[in-house]
């Protein structure tokens, strides 16, 4: 499940992880949300805090932004 398109953009599955990130959430949270099974959730997040567009708070985590 990537979370990014080869031209930077959001695809469908990392739109809907970032959409579920309105508020501060874990991944488990996230997953309950999306119906995204945990583990493509866990990966997909990773995928958007190294390309910055999440960021991690403790054990939760929020959509990046200004």
């Amino acid at each position: 499940m990537a979370c990014l398109n080869a031209d930077g953009t959001l695809s469908p599955s990392g739109r809907a992880l970032v959409a579920a990130l309105a508020a501060p959430s874990t991944p488990e949270e996230v997953a309950r949300t999306t119906g995204l099974a945990l583990y493509r959730v866990r990966s997909g997040l990773r995928e958007l805090v190294a390309a910055g567009l999440v960021a991690i708070d403790g054990d939760r985590y929020r959509a990046a932004g200004p």
